[in-house]
């Protein structure tokens, strides 16, 4: 079963790519979560996620009906064999939007999968990004940021990677991924370098190290 996997540490722009994706690409479909946490202004349930108490994920995972799931920042989130049916049933491609954590659990259940990740230009403007979003503390934002950072050191696991510097850029090499005919050789080359890059502006960063001294103090 051909299915699309993005992924994407918070703040790199994975929802504004998949919106557009999903408007211009009929035949591609999301795959609706399942989620614990509440829903937030302008969010519809069974459109943009599947708003359930944790009583009740609880009782699907114990069914199985999970075909990954995780707790991300203290809420969780998980994808359905019965979701991935519903799409299956229209005759359309899933596209699963999901964390590092559930792809490295649905990895071997779906072998013809290719899967995306999205990286930021460098960690200064995905700090910027989540700092823009105004509503999250300090102490959220940190918790995001090194989340992030630790979602980037695994984007190894993933079959190619898109760097969005430029979101007009990296929508049309998304756009050509999915077109292509061989889409697992796609993406940008400098992806794996950028990686790099990146580990080691964390460790070394000036401006990181005085965050690091805030969230100390």
């Amino acid at each position: 079963m051909t299915v699309f996997v993005i992924s994407a540490p918070s703040g790199a722009g994975k929802t504004t790519l998949n919106r557009r994706l999903l408007k211009e690409l009929q035949q591609l479909s999301m795959s609706i979560s399942h989620t614990t946490r509440s829903a937030r202004v302008g969010e519809v349930n069974g459109e943009h996620y599947h708003f359930t108490s944790k009583e009740a994920f609880e009782a699907m995972v114990q069914r199985g009906e999970f075909i990954e799931w995780a707790n991300v920042h203290g809420n969780f989130y998980g994808t359905s064999f019965a979701e991935l049916e519903r799409i299956k049933k229209l005759g359309k491609i899933p596209l699963l939007e999901i964390d590092v954590q559930g792809w490295d659990k649905i990895k071997p259940l779906l072998p013809d999968a290719v899967s995306i990740f999205i990286l930021p230009p460098s960690l200064r403007q995905l700090w910027d990004r989540l700092e823009s979003r105004g509503s999250d503390s300090l102490e959220v934002r940190w918790k995001r940021f090194q989340n992030a950072y630790a979602e980037i050191k695994e984007s190894s696991h993933y079959d190619t990677l898109i760097i969005n510097a430029d979101l007009e850029e990296a929508y049309q090499k998304l756009r050509n991924l999915v077109l292509s005919a061989d889409p697992k050789h796609a993406g940008d080359p400098e992806g794996s370098k950028l990686c790099k890059k990146l580990n080691e502006e964390f460790v070394s960063a000036e401006w990181i190290k005085g965050l690091k001294e805030q969230m100390k103090a």
